[in-house]
């Protein structure tokens, strides 16, 4: 998968993800949630977080090259095997519960979170990887 923005879309991509955190509790202290905008809030915050996750995966890395391909792709595979296994496990935890009321409705956010840590991890252990193999030289 080849990477479609810019470089400093990765940070901004985390500046937009700790914004979507933040800010609805800075708004629940100022008095402006309630009861009756709660949803509308919670959705938004939902959007951008998304939103701030895929700015971070199709943002050029400083040192782009074909393995950052590999590794976006190897994270992305890894993603959906982690985020069947966290939303299996959620139908679980709900039919052992006996909760029939409640449905997960943030899949698309827990894929791009899980997708995001992956390929974070994915480039520095690529990154450490090559430094133990020039040090090995």
């Amino acid at each position: 998968m080849k990477a479609l923005l810019p470089v400093y879309c990765r940070p901004l991509g985390y500046f937009v993800i700790a914004l979507a955190l933040f800010l609805p509790f800075l708004m629940m202290l100022t008095g402006r949630v309630t009861d009756a905008n709660l949803l509308f809030y919670k959705e938004c915050s939902k959007l951008l977080m998304m939103l701030g996750a895929l700015m971070i995966l199709f943002a050029l890395t400083k040192g782009e090259c074909k393995a950052t391909e590999e590794i976006r792709n190897k994270a992305t595979r890894n993603a959906m095997f982690l985020t069947v296994l966290f939303i299996f496990g959620g139908m679980l935890y709900r039919v052992a519960q006996g909760d029939i009321m409640s449905v997960d409705s943030s899949s698309f956010l827990i894929f791009l979170i899980m997708n995001v840590l992956c390929l974070e991890f994915g480039i520095k252990k690529a990154t450490v990887d090559n430094l133990f193999k020039r040090n090995n030289r």
